[in-house]
């Protein structure tokens, strides 16, 4: 084991909360205003969220649609990197040193000294991830800045990996993505090769190894939602992950082609979007109805890329058209099943 020699500081954050939005705005607090004299471990878990990266479309990454109806989160981080699912049986570590004393290898031997303990062999594959048998049980994504580095990473106990599979598959559709797309990899939970480990038992065995490293004594200390009444800049961090304007607007350029037949015509509607907005549509059909053909396609220009924002655009043409409202009523059942 290789030990830092100037006895450096140690810290470690445990977070007491499964919110995603207060543990990623940790995760930006902990990088942008921490001290960089110490090493810092950070600690958590989140309930069912799926987590995009900073460069990734959310409609190409995963089912939107899915994520609605159960109630799970979708939160945009700030680092790069593919989409994951996390639930609790998912453990998230950050760790964040001075530039000059970053080590990645350093951080991932941290990892696998502590699998190491529950007998589970792992190694380090490439650049992000850990295998176990050739199955991905871990991957991980960084930041530099001049001053700090940043290395942040999930670790597979118990996920529910049907719920990963459900919601990490885009609905089926023509749809031309730009910006950082996932690799879907084999991936296994750590219960599969020791059914003993958990949360509780690896988080203890890697803040061991952590503070073994530094040679430091421990220094632990927990977090909880409590924290944003007294920390301005992380309640800040926290609000800004919450909005909408981050998580969609931030959504790289990308054409959607959508097809239906109806009773009363075939359409073929073609999008452009750039940072969650419609800006572009076309739209294409054997209606004999051209003014409406026309004024749909007008009513959906330079609106949010949002089923409810569609739809209610859409209720304006019924006003103006009140002759065809039915099939403009099906033109936004059919826009809500499919632009989610």
């Amino acid at each position: 084991m290789q030990y830092i020699n100037n006895m450096s500081k140690a810290r470690c954050l445990i977070s007491e909360t499964h919110d995603p939005f207060f543990n990623l705005a940790t995760e930006d607090w902990i990088f942008k205003d921490m001290s960089t004299e110490e090493h810092i471990l950070f600690l958590w878990r989140n309930n069912k969220t799926v987590v995009i990266g900073r460069n990734q479309n959310p409609w190409a990454e995963c089912n939107i649609n899915k994520l609605g109806e159960n109630k799970v989160n979708l939160v945009r981080r700030q680092s790069g990197g593919g989409a994951v699912f996390q639930d609790l049986g998912n453990t998230n570590f950050t760790f964040l040193s001075s530039r000059s004393e970053y080590d990645r290898k350093r951080n991932f031997d941290i990892i696998i000294r502590a699998l190491e303990k529950f007998g589970i062999k792992a190694e380090q594959s490439g650049r992000n991830d850990i295998l176990v048998d050739g199955k991905k049980i871990s991957g991980s994504a960084f930041k530099e800045n001049p001053d700090r580095a940043f290395h942040h990473g999930t670790l597979l106990i118990n996920v529910n990996l049907n719920e990963l599979a459900d919601y990490l598959t885009p609905s089926p559709k023509k749809l031309l993505a730009k910006g950082t797309t996932s690799v879907r990899s084999r991936v296994a939970n750590l219960t599969e090769f020791n059914q003993e480990i958990s949360h509780e038992k690896l988080t203890e065995a890697i803040i061991e190894e952590f503070f073994k490293t530094y040679e430091s004594e421990k220094k632990i200390e927990s977090l909880n939602n409590e924290n944003l009444k007294i920390i301005p800049e992380l309640n800040n961090y926290y609000q800004f992950l919450k909005s909408n304007d981050w998580c969609f607007g931030e959504t790289p350029q990308f054409q959607h082609q959508l097809t239906e037949r109806f009773d009363w015509a075939t359409v073929d509607l073609h999008l452009d979007t750039d940072g969650g907005k419609i800006s572009k549509a076309k739209l294409f059909s054997d209606c004999l109805d051209t003014q409406l053909i026309e004024e749909i396609e007008r009513a959906i220009h330079n609106i949010n890329y949002h089923p409810e924002h569609i739809s209610n655009s859409l209720e304006l043409v019924k006003e103006r058209l009140p002759h065809a409202s039915s099939q403009i009523r099906d033109f936004q059942d059919w826009i809500k099943r499919e632009v989610t």
